[in-house]
């Protein structure tokens, strides 16, 4: 037996004043709260401290954590007060329980940069502790929603590693192939089949069971973890692994040896979840250097898991990031918010510029399946000012640009350009799409989209989208909803007069007001035409208030009209105000 060091020097202020305060609590509470051993340092300056606490009051529930009238616990405090102190046991009765992470560490915050504050010091720390050990023993904590519940509660993931991307369910089958293709340096997406000089063979396993210990740092302890409970911490020979490690094992070797030598071999795990429904799925490779010792081992002795030494299965393994995007298990962010009713549609934006520009990316991120862009106008540089385009797209169209870049932000959009908008391209767009958004701010396009208002086989909604001239800070969304055979400029020039006619809408006045002399600016002398006040921030924060507004449109509005809106520092009110049509 060893000595515990001692931690009576060497202590940060954070951690003395943690010791001290818990001496003082439990000399005022010797029946509830104990400090049973002297505490102890680690090698990284972190202290340990054994409590055992008296919780017979608690409420039990069947289904709650089995906790005793006594429990021990770890106490394991870091010198730096960001950092909020580990609770951890040292027996095996809490395993597979929500929030208990790899069986042992208790999962007191689940968000520590909004949940832990240092400045409650001890006594917020325990009442944390005790509010855990309540919800726990109650059996509060749901398993479903427990974050990496599957496999010990921990993320599994090395640095430097690519992130593989998953959007494809499996077929159901213990052991598949897949191929990993490369996105980028940082991203390989997991594909079902399809050679390619470019793509890499990853075994994909299903576990036996889910992982309430995690998945280990070793190729031993992952082999050891996947069938059973550890016991003792030894790790199993290449003789004496269960089937499914075996199958696996034989798996990984015989994808590797068909793989290009100095390449890393992936894999991809599925694990069951306890709570039920799709299973969890972790990714992980074997460096090259390990790689290439499958290979040679096959080569040498065919493969099957006997060919692998202690010294072998010894080898880490390096974890890597699994951005699980399958519809099974994935709700998008913007659930529920009036962008949504954009997912899945095809919707046509004329006019990429200042407005356009910024709605077509909110749009592509709200789930749009189709987006068809026109705008021939060519990008300058004084339009990076405002507008949602960079250095490089200088001298491309405005719709080329643009096309590229939504394309870049989802793989499911297809994105098409129209060179023009000619009378046919604009009859068949309100025929085949869910929504035309005119953001040109030109009467032509305006007469033509109220002339296609009245088309019997029109199924888009019309919309026109605008902005002040004097400070780029007011919006006006102009819909015609099907059924409604007139177009949104008739309905913005209706609209007009009545709100000029109201003093306590002066504040969106100028949107039918011809511009002041000093309401526009001329950007480059003897190149450019007099255009708006306006930044990048303005234009973004327009756009968006628009777009959310025609998105409670398709939602739910079964009427036409207008919708008037400003941002915060537009001066004035209302903040919004919706017209209808009538």
């Amino acid at each position: 037996m060893t000595k515990r060091k001692s931690t009576r020097t060497n202590l940060s202020p954070w951690q003395t004043s943690f010791l001290n305060d818990l001496r003082t609590l439990a000399a005022q509470q010797p029946h509830d709260l104990r400090i049973t051993d002297q505490p102890t340092t680690t090698s990284e300056g972190r202290v340990s401290i054994r409590l055992r606490l008296f919780i017979a009051g608690l409420p039990m529930e069947e289904a709650g954590l089995p906790l005793k009238d006594e429990e021990d616990f770890l106490v394991i405090v870091s010198g730096d007060p960001l950092e909020a102190p580990i609770v951890e046991v040292e027996h095996d009765r809490f395993v597979g329980h929500p929030h208990v992470l790899q069986g042992r560490r208790l999962c007191l915050y689940l968000d520590q940069s909004r949940e832990w504050d240092p400045v409650g010091g001890i006594t917020a720390f325990l009442n944390r502790f005790w509010q855990w050990l309540t919800d726990a023993s109650e059996g509060r904590f749901n398993a479903s929603t427990a974050i990496y519940h599957a496999v010990g509660g921990v993320l599994h993931r090395t640095s430097g590693t690519p992130t593989i991307v998953v959007r494809q369910s499996g077929v159901g089958r213990h052991i598949q192939l897949g191929w990993l293709k490369p996105r980028s340096s940082h991203r390989l997406d997991l594909i079902s089949g399809g050679r390619g000089e470019d793509r890499m063979r990853a075994p994909v396993l299903t576990a036996g069971a889910y992982m309430p210990y995690g998945a280990g740092a070793t190729l031993a302890e992952l082999l050891a973890l996947l069938t059973a409970q550890p016991t003792g911490g030894e790790m199993p020979s290449s003789s004496s692994l269960a089937e499914p490690s075996t199958a696996f094992l034989t798996a990984l070797a015989a994808s590797a040896a068909k793989s290009p030598h100095d390449s890393p071999q992936y894999f991809v795990l599925a694990v069951p979840h306890p709570a039920g429904g799709p299973d969890y799925l972790l990714g992980g490779r074997l460096t090259p250097p390990t790689a290439n010792l499958l290979r040679h081992k096959v080569k040498q002795h065919g493969v099957g898991s006997t060919i692998f030494g202690a010294g072998d299965l010894a080898t880490p393994i390096e974890w890597c990031m699994v951005s699980d995007e399958r519809p099974a298990v994935t709700t998008r962010r913007d659930n529920g918010r009036p962008v949504s009713t954009f997912c899945g549609k095809n919707v046509h934006i004329w006019g990429c510029g200042g407005i356009g520009s910024w709605a077509a990316e909110f749009i592509a991120r709200a789930g749009a399946t189709r987006i068809t862009l026109c705008d021939p106008g060519n990008i300058t540089g004084g339009l990076l000012i405002r507008q949602n385009y960079t250095e490089t797209d200088i001298g491309s169209t405005k719709a080329d640009a643009l096309a590229r870049r939504l394309n870049a932000i989802s793989d499911g959009l297809k994105v098409e350009v129209m060179p023009w908008l000619s009378l046919d391209e604009a009859a068949r767009a309100v025929k085949v799409a869910d929504v035309v958004i005119d953001a040109t701010v030109n009467l032509a396009v305006g007469r033509l989209l109220d002339t296609l208002a009245d088309n019997p086989d029109r199924r888009a909604v019309l919309a026109q989208f605008a902005t002040d001239a004097r400070t780029g800070s007011l919006g006006i969304v102009t819909v015609s909803v099907l059924g409604n055979r007139v177009g949104p400029s008739t309905i913005d020039r209706q609209i007009g007069p009545v709100v000029l006619g109201d003093p306590r809408m002066e504040l969106y006045h100028s949107l039918w007001q011809e511009p002041l002399e000093d309401d526009e600016l001329v950007p480059t002398r003897g190149c450019s035409v007099p255009t708006f006040h306006g930044s990048a921030a303005d234009m973004a924060a327009v756009a968006g208030s628009l777009v959310t507004f025609l998105g409670t449109h398709l939602r739910a509005a079964q009427v036409s009209g207008t919708h008037l809106c400003a941002v915060p520092h537009a001066h004035g009110g209302p903040a919004h105000r919706f017209l209808p049509h009538s």
